[in-house]
């Protein structure tokens, strides 16, 4: 099956998963993960109607973001940010979907340029005690949240999650509407109207559509195999 065959699928199986969820049609975003995968696959996708794609390392984004600059791809960094590499990120990319504290968020925000509209923000959240996974508590949601809004060069947009893979799709279910949950609750403690969920990858995008995801980050369901 080719790239633009995989997308048509994945496209397709969004669309009823939004009229099966009572979700309005075009609510959820396909967002390409292309880490792991070349410029001409990229290019493919992208000749098959898809726009959004995100990266996870900064080097391997930063090649492929001058590689194809030809195109009107709109990049999403979706990994751990390297205080070393913010201003270069900052400069190259309209969605950061995982900033975790203070420090990367101003980083982000005194180097992005006045010229560039202001930066897209999600904010990680850690919904397992995994050592391995970044992100911030609940409990600290609230305050990093506020300083973001306050920030000149970023815009809040909403929150990003990456949980435990679980053994079914009830308890992916469950998982996932926890970060729904929070981002409810963080527009009624703060007033913010925030509208973005950064969830849902190739084995849970059921569950979190269901959840009520926005965004869901696709990669080897469009890609195949990384190579």
């Amino acid at each position: 099956m080719t790239i633009a065959q995989r997308i048509i699928r994945i496209k397709n199986h969004i669309q009823k998963l939004e009229a099966e969820f009572h979700r309005p049609s075009g609510s959820v975003t396909l967002l390409a993960v292309s880490k792991g995968h070349s410029s001409e696959s990229i290019r493919q996708a992208q000749a098959a109607g898809l726009n959004e794609f995100g990266e996870n390392y900064w080097q391997e984004a930063q090649k492929k973001i001058s590689e194809l600059r030809d195109l009107p791809i709109r990049w999403h960094f979706i990994g751990a940010i390297q205080s070393n590499k913010a201003a270069e990120i900052a400069a190259c990319v309209g969605w950061v979907h995982s900033v975790d504290r203070e420090k990367t968020a101003r980083l982000l925000s005194m180097h992005r340029p006045a010229s560039m509209p202001p930066l897209k923000i999600c904010i990680q959240v850690k919904l397992d005690q995994e050592a391995s996974k970044s992100g911030i508590t609940p409990e600290e949601l609230a305050p990093l949240a506020r300083l973001i809004t306050e920030l000149p060069r970023l815009k809040l947009c909403g929150l990003m999650a990456i949980p435990m893979p679980r053994e079914n799709e009830t308890e992916q279910y469950q998982s996932l509407l926890r970060l729904s949950q929070l981002l409810d609750k963080l527009n009624q403690q703060t007033g913010l109207k925030l509208n973005t969920l950064s969830m849902g990858m190739s084995d849970d995008m059921d569950a979190a559509i269901r959840a009520g995801s926005t965004m869901i980050r696709i990669g080897r369901a469009i890609f195949g195999e990384r190579q």
